[in-house]
């Protein structure tokens, strides 16, 4: 810590003497501080302050309990610490540019009788100087496992180290080594990459009570093989059919770029009318003969890669047949639907034309009974109107 001599004993003497004249007893006074905790560079602000306050005389010590502060007095020749209040329940010093030597016990003490005396503690917090990430390789290949370390050089606390890719944490080992009073952290990541992980951040992040938000990061750089799809330009969609047109076009994708292209039919020689231009594959009249597997193979520095197209020519007419075959059956359907409902509405109106006549049977059949007495005069009179019926017929000669 920074400091000077104190002045001359004699005129120190006489104060402390004409202080002690005046200090009365320190009955019901109480003496009271707080701890600090600041960042190294910041400002530490400590106070002494005295509750029911008597008038007693405040006095403020270092760590080597050398006057600070004596009232509004400063004998200790350190500009660091400036007076920001005095008066006779508090006694408050600024401490600016706090270093880790600073670090310590503050004594407050109040001149009663007895005297009394607290401490305060002032913890000196520093961030890490340096955030660095090293990478094992600049460059991977998909599918291996890469080292990564994490390094916070020189902190107090030690720090405490996480790991992100993207937006996943991941979990790395720490190792935490002491150089006197500070702290250095490394932190080690071991990660297995894919394609998926070309140009993904990983991010080195820092938890420390000096410092907030403090990260660092590096870019993933992958390689890794093509990716290969095949397309039909032509036809869009339909069937492929004797006589027509075959068109294929072959897309690769990988890092690096894949720079050679093949066409081959898997299961047999590819046939001599097909016409192979770069990434595409034309086959201008489609022959039963062309059926068969065809694949496209694209390769770069890290592998190969293929997709396949599998070939069926149909028959000419195929797609007629079929679409006169739908057209058919849509006609059928139609028909049936309509001798379907036919048949209903007749059987509705013949039930109803055999109701009705039923219920006209009976009443003609009785008739000629209705005025009977008893049962036998009333069949008697049924079939005497019968034969009445039959006398009342006239006949032409």
């Amino acid at each position: 810590m920074a400091g000077g001599g104190a002045p001359g004993l004699l005129p120190l003497l006489l104060l402390l003497l004409s202080a002690a004249a005046i200090i009365p007893r320190g009955d019901g006074q109480n003496l009271v501080t707080e701890d600090v905790t600041v960042v190294e560079g910041d400002v530490a602000t400590i106070s002494c302050r005295v509750k029911n306050s008597d008038d007693s005389v405040i006095q403020l010590l270092n760590p080597n309990r050398q006057t600070i502060y004596f009232r509004d007095f400063r004998p200790l020749k350190d500009s660091r610490f400036q007076l920001v209040n005095f008066s006779n329940s508090e006694l408050r010093v600024s401490l600016t540019n706090v270093s880790i030597s600073d670090e310590g016990r503050y004594f407050c003490q109040l001149y009663t009788d007895p005297p009394q005396e607290i401490y305060t503690t002032i913890t000196v917090l520093v961030p890490p100087r340096n955030l660095v990430i090293d990478i094992e390789k600049e460059t991977a290949v998909e599918g291996e496992e890469i080292e990564l370390n994490c390094t916070a050089m020189a902190s107090r606390p030690a720090t405490t180290i996480r790991w992100f890719k993207g937006n996943k944490e991941l979990t790395g080992k720490s190792e935490v080594e002491r150089w006197s009073d500070m702290y250095t952290v490394t932190s080690q990541l071991l990660l297995k990459v894919g394609r998926e992980d070309d140009g993904v951040p990983v991010i080195c992040l820092v938890d420390h009570p000096a410092v907030k938000d403090l990260q660092t990061q590096r870019y993933l750089e992958v390689m890794y093989k093509p990716q290969v799809r095949v397309s039909q330009n032509y036809p869009l969609q339909g069937l492929t059919r004797e006589g027509e047109p075959l068109e294929l076009t072959c897309t690769a994708f990988g890092k690096p770029q894949p720079t050679d292209m093949r066409w081959l039919r898997v299961d047999d020689e590819m046939p001599q009318h097909v016409v192979v231009s770069g990434s595409n594959l034309l086959i201008s009249n489609l022959n039963k003969t062309d059926n068969g597997t065809y694949r496209c193979e694209a390769s770069n520095a890290v592998g190969k890669s293929h997709a396949d197209y599998m070939l069926f020519v149909y028959d000419s007419r195929a797609g007629e047949e079929g679409a006169i075959r739908s057209v058919d059956h849509a006609v059928v359907g139609g028909v049936v639907a309509v001798v379907v409902f036919a048949m209903l509405c007749l059987l509705i109106i013949l039930g109803r034309y055999f109701a009705r006549h039923k219920g006209t049977y009976f009443t003609h059949e009785a008739k000629g009974a209705d005025d009977a007495a008893d049962a036998d005069t009333a069949i008697i009179n049924a079939e005497g109107g019968q034969n009445n019926s039959e006398e009342k017929k006239e006949y032409f000669i």
